[in-house]
Parts: structure tokens; sequence; C-alpha cells
């Protein structure tokens, strides 16, 4: 992972801290205690078990790596009202050549969800809208080709 922040509404940090407190003192030990019982079944090389709870206790420790590096890079967010487009803004935006609106919540990109209405600045339309105002136009590269928004408004 790199040094790059991760933003994320307190709600969603405090998810975060929670999940990792309960990945360290309960899901550590069940997958141990798990490894114990499959080692304890004999023959390694041919012990269905055996494996399982090695692929559960990497699968385990790798999220737990990238818990530590997203709390320890973590910037915490406040929805707000600014002028232009930014993390925690709730921005409304149209498409070129059509009537419909868009409304989306501007997030980091661990909090990301396009069926809530959550996209993340890293995302290339909230890249594109970032520090935008209402009224300005904005375009990006999607897998539809180039597109072309306004910023109807910002809340």
């Amino acid at each position: 992972m790199t040094d790059q922040k991760e933003y994320l509404s307190k709600e969603r940090y405090e998810e975060l801290v929670k999940e990792l407190d309960h990945l360290k003192k309960v899901k550590r030990k069940e997958v141990a205690e798990d490894l114990e019982y499959a080692k304890a079944l004999g023959d390694l090389s041919e012990n269905a078990e055996y494996h399982e709870a090695r692929d559960n206790q990497a699968a385990v420790e790798d999220r737990i790596n990238r818990l530590e590096a997203i709390i320890g890079h973590a910037e915490i967010v406040e929805l707000h009202h600014t002028e232009a487009v930014g993390i925690g803004s709730t921005v409304t935006v149209q498409q070129d050549g059509t009537k419909g609106a868009h409304k989306f919540q501007v997030v980091g990109s661990e909090e990301a969800n396009i069926a809530l209405g959550k996209i993340s600045l890293h995302s290339p339309i909230g890249a594109a809208m970032a520090g935008k105002r209402k009224g300005e136009s904005f375009t990006f590269l999607s897998p539809k080709g180039k597109m072309t928004y306004k910023v109807v408004d910002i809340a």
C-alpha cells in the first residue's frame, strides 16, 4: 500500500478499528485453534483441513495488514458544504446532452459504493470533478469513452 491518505468518515473509521480488533483478538485465536486441530490429524501433505486452515490464516493476516495500513493513513473527514467539490461534498451532476441529474457523495476509496451513491475521490469521475464549482463542467475517460458532466449543485 502507498503512503496515500485514506479519507474516512468517523463512522467508517470506527468500523474498521472494531474489525481490526476482532480479527486480532478473536479470529486469530480461532484460526490458530483450527490449525492445531488440523495438524493433529496427521500427514500434512494430504491434509485438506490443514491447507484450508493455512489459507484462512493467510487471509486473516492479509486483512489485518490492510486494515492497519488504512487506519495508519486515515484522515477523518466530515460532510460539509463548500464552494468547490472535495471529500465530504454531496454533488449533483448532469451529463451533457441528458436531462436527468445524478447525486453523489465524494468519499475516500475505502468507503466508495456506487450503489449507495458514494464515489471515491480517486475514481475517474471523482478526480475530474475535484475542485470544480457549481456551473463548471468536467470531462473524464470512462469505459464508454470520454464523458462530460456539469456540476449542478454542491451540498
